[in-house]
């Protein structure tokens, strides 16, 4: 990373990786259940990075000796060592520029409306992580209920709703009842703006053609169940 050693995103790539990379390793270093209880894991994850080092151990009937148990050791450095670079390239190389889009949206969503919970993105990128972790960063948890882009592949704009959380089904503001389940004209007839390409029967995600018609669809659906 071509950055000031002072700079906050270094903060905020250290942390992250901790969270992502080395926190797992270290709690089952230390004996640390993922669970809490007694019962018995749902299913068991032998593919994680501490059981594929674990693995290059040599098994209890074969040589153990110093010169095998030294090219296992190089062996799992070179592992740990090539995860732990592709971890933090992808921090590097992609989710940092993503928040940073992220960040330059959430700051503008008042441009957009004045009550801050649409969001447009101007340059589509992966946006639920880093949506949740700068509202509560910035003390605004919950702001925003809607996300505007444009799908690249059909030039369309698509309105989604916020979940809850990071990867859940909930949303804070699910597009109207009345609208789910429509497209095109039908959906157009009903919410009375031209454009209108589809919304989802669980009304977490809807579409129009065209920015302007996404937008007042968003800022109608704030006003309605």
């Amino acid at each position: 990373m071509s950055l000031d050693p002072t700079a906050p995103e270094v903060d905020v790539v250290y942390l992250t990786l901790y969270k992502n990379f080395m926190e797992a390793i270290d709690a089952i270093d230390n004996g640390v259940n993922q669970w809490d209880g007694d019962a018995p894991p749902k299913y068991l994850n032998n593919t994680h990075l501490s059981a594929r080092v674990g693995n290059l151990n040599p098994s209890w009937n074969e040589d153990s000796s110093d010169a095998t148990l030294a090219a296992g050791f190089q062996a799992a450095v070179a592992l740990t060592g090539s995860e732990f670079s592709d971890a933090l390239g992808y921090l590097a190389k992609s989710w940092l520029p993503a928040r940073a889009l992220v960040l330059a949206d959430l700051q503008a969503c008042k441009d957009i409306d004045p009550s801050g919970e649409i969001m447009k993105l101007n340059s589509y990128c992966p946006w639920k992580e880093h949506l949740h972790q700068l509202e509560k960063e910035l003390g605004i948890s919950g702001q925003v209920k809607y996300v505007l882009y444009e799908d690249e592949r059909e030039k369309k704009w698509r309105i989604q709703a916020v979940g809850t959380a990071p990867g859940s089904f909930d949303s804070r503001k699910a597009l109207p009842v009345p609208w789910r389940g429509l497209r095109d004209d039908d959906l157009s007839g009903v919410t009375g703006i031209p454009g209108g390409v589809f919304v989802h029967a669980s009304g977490f995600i809807g579409g129009n053609a065209t920015y302007e018609g996404a937008l007042e669809m968003a800022k109608k659906a704030l006003t309605m169940d």
